[in-house]
Order: C-alpha cells, then structure tokens, then sequence
C-alpha cells in the first residue's frame, strides 16, 4: 500500500511549528505498518508548494490512502484539494485528521470524503483507515473514525486509540521544510511563537494537560491526563537531530511542560552534563514554575518561557482555571525570576475573553510589558462551540485573531488594535541563541 499524508496548500494566519508536527509523525506510524510499503508526507501548508505541484504529486503518486491533516485555519484549500485528489488520484481513500476535525467532526461531513479522524491519537484514526482499506474498505465503522458509505455518514464504533508516549514516532528531520518555516518567523512583530532569524527543532514532548481551559483543545481531544517522552528520548532526539542538521535552539512542545517538575529538572541536569547543551525554549502556566525552576532552566540553555497569562482583570478571572488565576504581584515575580535567569518571558494574553473589557486588556498589557515580557495577544475563540453547519468563511473566524462572530463595530476596532496594530516591541532573544556556523541568514 501506498499513503500520501499532507497538509494542504493555504495561506496560514498563523504559524506554529509544533502544530504541523503531527503530520511528520502520523508518516512515521504508519511506516511501521507491515501492509504499506510507502508513506510520503509534505508540509505543503506554509507557502511552499503551488497546485501545479500539488497535481503533480496526486497524479504520478497512485496513493491507496492520502490522509489531510487539518487544522483550525486551513480550511480555506481543503475543497480544492479533495477535488484535485478525486480528478487525479481517484482509486485514493481520503480520509482528514487534525485539530478541527477532533472538535468539529460534523463540518468535514459536506465534503467528498471516506472518513473522519474525530477522536483519539492521529496516528490511531489515520492507521485503522489504512487498516481497513488494505483489507478491502466495507465501509463498516471503525473506532475513532466516522465513515462514509453508500453516501451516508456512519459515526464511530467507540472512540479512537491512544498512544503511550514510548510507541510515539518523532519527526523525520529531512522531512520537514524548514527554510519555508524560517521565512515564517522572520517577522517578530507577527507575534508568532518561533525565534526570528535562528531555526528551530520542534521536541513533541508531551500531550493532554489537566488544567482545562475551556478556550482550549488539548484535553478534549488528548485527555487530562499528560503522557510524555522519556528524558533519555528527548535527549537521543536532540542529539541526532543537532548532529544531522543546522538547527540553533529547541523548542519544547507541551501543553504545559513545567507539570512534571522532577522530569524538567532531570533534562535541564543532562543538558548541564552533556557537550551540546542546546537553547530552548518552552511553555507552561505560572503556577507550575519556581524561582528555583527557572534558575535551573536559565542554567541550563532555557531563553525563552511563554506562560498562559490570559488577563489581569479580576472580574473575568473566575472564568478561568484556578492554576490560570493570577495576581499582577505573582507575575511581576516570576518576571524578576525570568530576568535574573536570563530569559525572555513571554505572556500569552487573550482579547475579548467574556468579561474582559478594551481598557483592561490594555492594563494587563502595560503590566506585562513593564516587566519587560514579550507579549503575545489573540482572540478569544470558543472552540467548543462551534457548529457544524458554519460555512468555511465562517469557521475561518475560529483562527484566533478574529472574532468569531461580527460584534459592535466600535468595540470590534477596539478589540483589533491589540492584535494588528503597530507592534514597536520586538524581541532580541535571537542574540541569546548562537547562529550555527556555515548556515545563511534568512
């Protein structure tokens, strides 16, 4: 059998390396599969490959399954691409994994599809299609997965698998394009995650998270409960990597990569041993670091933490989780921590959470940058509320720098000045992160 896996062509409003990692590692499950004999994957997602190119890999590649990786704001070619694939390519399976289509299964049910990834692990729900049209597609459910047959949807038999961290298949770093993904952090004042002008290797360390968040998606689609890589793994990963390819720092992805602090202080303690001891940086909560955490995460190569500071205004923070409830003092320590450690803080703050206001964004703002913080805003987008009758123009609202739904025009220009007016404070993290000898600048 032979399976194409890709993210389809689109313009993204916005990037992040880690979220396009299950792509590559959904690849490297399936290679382990004793019926396929050849997996491609392409990141054709971050303005890298045009449709000639695209056509051009339906047609010559005669997949038995091509798997689209979705994603909340990459809807926009997903049309055209399954029309490119039924032209092309039309004995191919199709079947869609990703963030979207684990909270909103229903919205993928319009397009000419065979099946749906709608719960558990990706590599899981891609590999019971694989599964089953290697054993000749009755179109019968599968678990997980919603399937079409004779033009009806039938939905899961009982919900989708999940992997144990050890049986996780990092990304093939020669796979990946990485000079497209450097162009995409160039500009700092876009406010995306990555570290402008120095490339960056995506460690996926961890899934699930027990904070629960409601305007967020990664316990409703990997559980509460964390599972994450070994230390010997990581480091082996971070090792091999560094010895194959340019890459300057690590970048850890986890929901919130402090919840282990035993696990944190063994990688920072082997980083401190080791010969290469990398930059990396990271994300968490402010309730899961320690003035003695970050001395120890500064010590050991740490440049960068971006901590879910959301909103300083007390009347909208019983909206949020307790571990999320933070006093301007307790951020204004952990500021004082992060400087004395040498790194670079990075606030998350959201714009338009029920019961924030314009003028107390902007307080919670002033406060961050006061401490020197980085700032990164977006908008509030509730994701669990989505229908799945929203058009794609509508559902690419839920990208987090719109709003939603359309609200009153003078409070919506106020809400939008957070996230795109003029950004005059840009970092300099890049010049705490040695460039790698030999390799161009962007």
């Amino acid at each position: 059998m032979k399976v194409l896996v890709i993210w389809p062509p689109h313009v993204p409003s916005y990037f992040n390396a880690g979220h396009h990692t299950p792509a590559f590692m959904t690849a490297g499950h399936l290679r382990r599969n004793p019926r396929v004999t050849r997996v491609d994957v392409h990141d054709a997602g971050v303005l890298n490959m045009n449709w000639k190119a695209v056509g051009d890999l339906l047609f010559q590649g005669d997949y038995d399954v091509i798997a689209v990786m979705n994603d909340f704001d990459a809807v926009d070619g997903l049309e055209r691409f399954v029309a490119y694939a039924r032209e092309l390519s039309p004995r191919s399976r199709l079947v869609t994994f990703g963030r979207l289509s684990s909270m909103n299964p229903g919205y993928f049910k319009r397009y000419d599809l065979d099946a749906i990834v709608q719960s558990g692990d990706y590599e899981c729900g891609v590999a019971e299609v694989v599964d089953a049209v290697g054993g000749g597609w009755s179109g019968g459910p599968l678990p997980g997965v919603a399937v079409r047959a004779a033009g009806e949807w039938h939905d899961p038999r009982q919900p989708g698998g999940s992997l144990p961290a050890e049986d996780w298949v990092l990304p093939d770093v020669h796979e990946i394009p990485y000079a497209a993904y450097d162009r995409l952090y160039t500009r700092d004042d876009h406010k995306f995650c990555g570290i402008p002008f120095r490339r960056e290797l995506v460690v996926p360390a961890a899934r699930g998270c027990p904070i629960g968040c409601d305007f967020c998606e990664v316990p409703s689609i990997f559980g509460l409960k964390e599972r994450r890589l070994s230390v010997d793994r990581v480091i082996d990963y971070i090792e091999s990597a560094f010895a194959d390819q340019p890459f300057e720092y690590v970048a850890f992805y986890a929901p919130t990569f402090t919840l282990d602090r035993r696990w944190v202080r063994e990688l920072c303690e082997r980083f401190q041993q080791g010969s290469l001891r990398p930059r990396w940086k990271c994300a968490t909560t402010i309730h899961h670091l320690s003035e003695e955490l970050v001395t120890l995460m500064g010590d050991s190569g740490c440049v960068r933490i971006s901590v879910g500071l959301e909103t300083l205004e007390p009347d909208s923070q019983g909206s949020l989780p307790r571990a999320k409830q933070i006093e301007d003092e307790r951020f204004r320590t952990l500021a004082g921590w992060c400087a004395r450690a040498g790194i670079e803080l990075n606030a998350f703050v959201i714009v338009g959470l029920p019961g924030t206001t314009p003028a107390g964004v902007a307080r919670t703002i002033e406060v961050a940058r006061s401490t020197g913080a980085r700032v990164r805003p977006t908008m509030y987008t509730p994701y669990h509320g989505m229908p799945a009758t929203l058009s794609p123009l509508e559902i690419s609202r839920y990208n987090r720098q719109l709003m939603s739904e359309p609200g009153d025009p003078g409070m919506t220009r106020e809400w939008y000045e957070f996230l795109f007016g003029l950004e005059d404070r840009l970092t300099k993290v890049h010049e705490a992160v040695p460039r790698h000898v030999g390799r161009e600048a962007v």
